[in-house]
């Protein structure tokens, strides 16, 4: 096919025997991938950007659990119109694919899977426009060679408004005879000195504070996360912004007159009216999916039957995104038929999010010492029922979820989301005294020991931590995970057993049992960050509305973190070669340093990378108890020797391939060469 653009075309759908939850897709452009290259047995790929419309019905049982749809605008048909962009990169004849399609959830709007599966590059100007172009964008292109159709839809309506062109929904707000207001809550931490801050999360779009002078806007202040609300006078701060020396009414911002100041912690509550419903970014994600996996489309080159099963993934924000869609019941499409086949929720922690909320933020979260409080790190955590003793709570992740719309589901966690993210209540009771029972025929735990929330760039640069970041790239082992998802939806092969820290081996302790060595100039963190028992009012649970803000909290939950060896290596879960046969300590923690942060509290997403000395005399001379390279492995070829070594053991596992041993093991050697410069 010769490359072509087609500008805001109305590509009509045939869409054989499905209904018309998408309705419409403008496709803005079509062409080849890298001019036509081949990609193993798929072939040329190609790929299309553009938006598709959705259409949904209030009245469908599939529906009704999205929060507000009742308030929806409705169009002639009775039906809640809205849209979301899309990017879609599928072999150019594809029944030459495997009949997988992924479908990649955005993370604020950004789309990883090329540079995650890929190792590709985001560089060039047509990137964040979701429209790889260059060969760099597409990597070593391993997921083409192995047949799969790429997919991502927007699903966020709120994106950071610098990614003007990233993956996002429009979604519509709320219409009633009387307007529906709520309670918003903004808490935020500066690391420098300022007069005027966003009352959105980061840089994403507010909802913007519909009465000013309300009773119930309050701006509070405390020095630590379980510290004491002190308020701020109202004479002494407005919703406003600082321009040029005046300050300027601003619904979208808060001002304070003396400013803000670094570390620690505001909290503004104000009202806000009509929120967007939300919740339809959800349903945008399963109407995609079952668009594609039960019709056809001439204008996309997809005919019916291409696409056999979807596995959706997700990593961080997106993790926890496919973990509330799972968990709600957006599984079930409005034909009643299963969306997702596989579900892999990356770096989520045992966390969801405000994702069908009214009034809801999907981009808080929740870590040590940023966006307190939100309904993320929230019970249940276990994919079977557990009773919570103290609040008299029962639920489970999955033990609700019938039959017929079941996924496979993997939850894979790093070393991080043990420290930052409670990730060890997806295994464990809620008091961490024993292990829960795992749903084997379902799903899979996997920890990827020795990781921070993303493996760091190499050479390892220091961020927000007082130690260089952790480069430990687990993207191996997601390779072959991915590609084992794939067996266990496709005919049934079993991916391979769950790997985690355990209480029954001690791999699995409480933070302060730790065995971490004592390192000159390292500071350990002594406590994790915590989950806690939020009451957020009475309509929360039943109707997705928060009616307590600031919420009550309650006790935290038992968390417990991975046990390490006389390295400072973990011991339980998957290991990385690099980590059997190591050359420093990799830890899934770091600490604030000061421009970032209080310097006892874990540093949010970051890790530690401590090379070991080079010989004994180095070693010596700065007190480090553990043994150095030189002590260790006699030359650079038997190191490697050892890494080899264990990377045939996890390929024989099922948790590497083999085709990526050539560039594990030139990885290793990088790093070999870097640490002992």
């Amino acid at each position: 096919m010769n490359s072509s653009s087609r500008v805001l075309f109305a590509a009509i759908l045939f869409v054989s025997g499905v209904s018309a939850e998408v309705v419409r897709v403008d496709v803005e452009l079509h062409e080849d991938v890298l001019g036509g290259k081949s990609y193993g047995l798929a072939g040329p790929y190609e790929k299309f950007l553009g938006t598709m419309h959705f259409a949904v019905d209030p009245t469908n049982s599939a529906n009704e659990i999205i929060v507000d749809i009742e308030h929806a605008p409705l169009n002639a048909d009775g039906l809640v119109e809205f849209s979301a962009t899309f990017t879609l990169i599928k072999p150019t004849q594809a029944d030459r694919g495997n009949g997988t399609m992924l479908l990649g959830v955005a993370n604020r709007g950004t789309r990883r899977m090329l540079t995650f599966f890929n190792h590709a590059h985001a560089e060039g100007e047509t990137w964040d426009a979701g429209n790889p172009t260059t060969a760099e964008n597409f990597g070593d292109g391993f997921l083409m060679e192995q047949g799969f159709t790429l997919l991502w839809v927007g699903w966020q309506f709120d994106v950071p408004v610098t990614r003007v062109t990233g993956s996002r929904a429009f979604l519509p707000r709320v219409e009633s005879d009387e307007p529906i207001e709520g309670l918003v809550r903004s808490d935020f931490v500066v690391t420098e000195r300022v007069f005027d801050r966003t009352l959105a999360d980061r840089n994403h779009i507010p909802y913007p504070v519909s009465d000013p002078e309300a009773p119930e806007s309050v701006l509070t202040v405390r020095d630590s996360v379980e510290g004491e609300r002190r308020v701020i006078p109202r004479d002494q701060w407005d919703f406003a912004r600082l321009a040029n020396g005046e300050v300027v009414p601003d619904m979208t911002r808060v001002y304070l007159q003396s400013g803000f100041e670094p570390q620690r912690i505001y909290e503004v509550i104000y009202k806000a009216v009509n929120p967007e419903i939300i919740g339809l970014g959800l349903a945008g994600l399963r109407d995609a999916v079952s668009f594609f996996k039960y019709g056809a489309s001439a204008d996309l080159n997809l005919p019916a039957g291409a696409i056999d099963r979807v596995i959706g993934y997700g990593m961080s924000q997106p993790g926890r995104t496919l973990r509330t869609l799972i968990y709600m019941g957006f599984n079930e499409d409005e034909q009643h038929r299963k969306a997702f086949d596989g579900i892999i929720a990356q770096i989520g922690g045992a966390a969801r999010g405000s994702f069908n909320l009214r009034f809801g933020q999907a981009s808080r979260d929740a870590h040590p010492y940023l966006n307190f409080f939100y309904p993320t790190d929230i019970f249940p955590f276990t994919d079977v029922e557990q009773t919570d003793p103290v609040t008299g709570q029962t639920g489970g992740m999955l033990s609700h979820v019938p039959e017929e719309f079941m996924p496979k589901v993997y939850n894979v966690n790093t070393s991080y989301e043990y420290w930052g993210r409670v990730a060890s209540l997806l295994t464990t009771t809620l008091d961490g005294k024993r292990h829960v029972p795992m749903l084997d025929e379902y799903a899979r735990v996997y920890h990827l020991a020795g990781s921070q929330h993303l493996p760091s760039s190499f050479p390892p640069t220091q961020t927000n931590g007082q130690n260089v970041n952790n480069p430990n790239d687990f993207s191996w082992l997601m390779r072959a995970l991915l590609l084992r998802m794939n067996m266990w939806v496709t005919d049934g092969t079993p991916a391979p057993p769950s790997r985690f820290p355990l209480l029954d081996d001690a791999t699995l302790v409480a933070p302060d049992q730790v065995n971490f060595p004592a390192l000159p100039g390292i500071n350990f963190p002594t406590v994790t960050h915590k989950a806690y028992r939020v009451d957020y009012g009475p309509h929360f649970a039943s109707d997705g509305i928060i009616t307590k803000e600031p919420p009550e909290v309650g006790p935290a939950f038992t968390i417990l973190v991975p046990q390490v060896d006389a390295d400072g290596n973990e011991l339980g879960g998957l290991r990385m070669p690099g980590i059997v046969v190591p050359l420093a300590t990799y830890t899934g923690w770091n600490l604030y340093n000061a421009e970032y942060g209080p310097t006892d509290v874990v540093s949010h997403m970051s890790g530690s990378f401590l090379p070991f000395a080079k010989n004994r005399q180095e070693r010596e001379a700065r007190n480090d108890p553990r043994l150095s390279i030189e002590e260790r492995y006699g030359s650079k070829a038997q190191y490697l020797g050892l890494v080899a070594a264990e990377s045939m053991k996890l390929i024989g596992e099922g948790y590497l391939l083999d085709q990526d041993l050539r560039q594990i093991l030139e990885q290793a050697g990088v790093i070999w060469d870097y640490v002992t410069r």
